[in-house]
């Protein structure tokens, strides 16, 4: 059973775009629930448009891991306020469909939600340094706002390489990171590497972050 977060805000942000942000937070959010948690997401920016039943497909996968019906809030919008869409990082996605990134709308939907429950994780989109305008990015947002991070983080080949720069990248920013999310969807394509990248990277945490949570996410089978 995952160790269950303090209540609050958190930002899920992942060591690359491929990292499994997704999965891993709505993984968190059912063990939260099945804790007694009253737990959500939000989807910081969707880009590619909605999914077939309206909504952001990110915002969909994660109410199907934690098995429960879409929320109102999902329906509503609140839950992904910003919609762009081309498949694309914010500041591009945003220039193509030629609007900005309404931030406002953002922290609006952010203050509903956790006004209402116990535990909200914000999806960010892709890596920490993805742009969201030109000279602005998704870490500076992370900074700026003061959310603990939950760094999302895989056994892919590179992954140790991308997580310590994260890390670092987070440290000299006085970023807190509250828990690393090691997604285990990977460990099937190399098994070795997938292992001692868990294991590295786990006793790295331990020697500089003992105060972070290690948590595993298991391989999710969805109906």
């Amino acid at each position: 059973m995952v160790t269950l977060l303090d209540s609050g805000v958190y930002f899920v942000s992942g060591i690359d775009t491929d990292a499994g942000k997704s999965y891993a937070t709505g993984y968190v959010l059912r063990e939260a629930m099945r804790q007694g948690v009253k737990a959500v997401s939000q989807k910081f920016i969707q880009t590619g448009g909605l999914g077939n039943r309206g909504v952001s497909i990110d915002i969909d996968l994660h109410r199907r891991i934690m098995e429960i019906p879409l929320l109102e809030e999902d329906k509503n919008g609140i839950t992904c306020p910003v919609v762009f869409s081309y498949p694309a990082s914010p500041h591009l996605a945003a220039a193509i469909d030629g609007k900005p990134i309404d931030f406002a709308a953002i922290e609006q939907s952010t203050e509903w939600l956790k006004n209402r429950y116990d535990l909200l994780l914000i999806e960010g989109a892709g890596g920490l340094h993805v742009p969201l305008m030109e000279n602005y990015t998704t870490i500076d947002y992370i900074q700026d706002k003061g959310y603990p991070l939950l760094l999302t983080t895989s056994g892919k080949l590179g992954s140790i390489n991308h997580t310590l720069l994260s890390i670092e990248a987070c440290r000299s920013r006085n970023i807190p990171i509250a828990a690393l999310l090691y997604n285990e969807y990977f460990a099937a394509q190399d098994e070795i590497i997938n292992r001692d990248t868990r294991e590295y990277i786990k006793h790295y945490m331990e020697q500089n972050l003992p105060d972070c949570k290690f948590i595993i996410v298991p391989t999710l089978r969805l109906n």
